[in-house]
C-alpha cells in the first residue's frame, strides 16, 4: 500500500492534505517540528474524516526539524509521494529572521529531496509560491513568466523550485511544483502577526477592533480558499506528464483587501472601520493566477468561490472561540 508523507502535516495547508487523503482510505504519515503547525490539527483532520463514515487510519506523527539531514532521511523511509508543505510561509518573518527562515525553505527542501531519492519515493509535490513573481505589473501570473522575488520567502521558494527541477534533470526524481495564491480557510492560525491577512480580518471582527490595512488596501490578491489546493495537489500526485513542472493552483480572479474587508464585514453582520498604516517590506502590490496551465494538465478548476469559502472560515473560527 502507498504511504503519503505529509510535510508540515500538522500545519494549515498540511492538515487539510491530511484531511482529504484519511478520507480516500490512503496511508499518511505526518512530519512536522511543531513550530508553528499543532497536534490539534491533525486531531481535527481525523476527527473530520471520522464523523462523514469514510474509510480512514490515524496518520503517524513523526515530529523533528528537516534541517537535519538524517532525520529527514529517517522521516521518509518507505514514502511512495511526499507533498512538502513545511516551511516558515511568511514574508514579514523572512524580512526579519532570514536565517531560520533559509533554514526552513532552503535546507529542509534540500534534505526532502534527498532523502526522497534515496529511499525510493515515487513523487514529491512542493508548495510553491506565487511571491515568486513579485512585482511585476502584467496580469495574470503565467508559470513562464520571469521571477522577481522582494524577500527572503520568496527568493526561498525559487530555490526550492530550481532544486526540484535539478532533482528531476540530475536522478530522475519526479516533481512538481504547485504554486500558491493566498491560501485561507479553517486552521489557519489567526495568533500570529504572521497570520494571512484573512485570519487576522475575522479575528479583528470577531473582537470587535478595527481590522489593520498595510498601505492603501487597493493591493489585489488571488485568495483561495484551501479546498480548492487540496484538489489540486491531489492531482498532481497522480496526473501524468507533469514531471519537472510548475503549476499555478488558485482561483483566477482578483480581489482588493478593501473589497475582502467589505465582504467579511457583510458576512459577519459587523461596519467596523478599519486602520491604515505603512505598507510591508517585501509585499507585492497585485497578484492573480493564470490557471490555464492547471485546467490543461490537471483537469482542475476551483470548485470553492471566495464568498463561500469565506462564510466557511468565519463558520469555522466561530466555533472555534466559543
Amino acid at each position: 500500500m502507498s504511504l503519503y508523507v505529509v510535510t508540515g502535516g500538522a500545519g494549515f495547508i498540511g492538515s487539510h492534505l491530511v484531511e482529504a487523503l484519511l478520507g480516500r482510505g490512503e496511508r499518511v504519515r505526518v512530519v512536522d517540528n511543531l513550530s508553528t503547525g499543532k497536534r490539534g490539527n491533525v486531531d481535527a483532520a481525523v476527527q473530520s474524516v471520522g464523523s462523514g463514515g469514510r474509510p480512514f487510519g490515524r496518520p503517524e506523527l513523526v515530529v523533528g526539524d528537516l534541517g537535519d539531514l538524517d532525520f529527514a532521511r529517517r522521516a521518509l523511509e518507505g514514502a511512495t509521494i511526499v507533498l512538502h508543505q513545511a516551511a516558515i510561509p511568511s514574508v514579514p518573518r523572512s524580512v526579519k529572521e532570514p536565517v531560520a527562515s533559509n533554514r526552513a525553505n532552503i535546507d529542509a527542501t534540500l534534505n526532502v529531496l534527498v532523502a526522497a531519492r534515496d529511499t525510493g519515493a515515487t513523487r514529491v509535490v512542493f508548495a510553491g509560491s506565487s511571491s515568486v513573481f513579485g512585482d511585476t505589473p502584467t496580469l495574470p501570473k503565467r508559470e513562464d513568466m520571469p521571477t522577481s522575488p522582494l524577500s527572503p520567502y520568496a527568493l526561498q521558494k525559487l530555490v526550492g523550485e530550481q532544486y526540484l527541477r535539478l532533482f528531476t534533470d540530475l536522478y530522475g526524481l519526479e516533481t512538481v511544483v504547485i504554486r500558491y495564491f493566498n491560501v485561507f480557510g479553517p486552521r489557519q492560525d489567526p495568533s500570529s502577526p504572521y497570520s494571512g491577512v484573512i485570519s487576522l480580518f475575522i479575528k479583528a471582527l470577531l473582537a470587535g477592533t478595527a481590522p489593520m490595512i498595510h498601505g492603501d488596501g487597493e493591493q489585489t490578491r488571488d485568495f483561495t480558499f484551501v479546498a480548492n489546493v487540496v484538489d489540486g495537489v491531489l492531482r498532481a500526485t497522480e496526473a501524468p506528464d507533469v514531471t519537472g513542472q510548475v503549476i499555478n493552483v488558485a482561483t483566477g480572479t482578483r480581489t482588493s483587501l478593501n473589497e475582502l474587508l467589505r465582504v467579511l464585514q457583510a458576512l459577519m453582520g459587523t461596519s467596523l472601520v478599519p486602520a491604515y498604516g505603512p505598507g510591508r517590506d517585501g509585499d507585492v502590490r497585485d497578484s492573480q493566477a493564470d490557471i490555464s496551465k492547471a485546467a490543461r494538465l490537471l483537469g482542475y478548476t476551483p470548485r470553492v468561490s471566495l464568498e463561500d469559502g469565506l462564510r466557511q472560515t468565519v463558520e469555522w473560527y466561530r466555533a472555534s472561540a466559543s
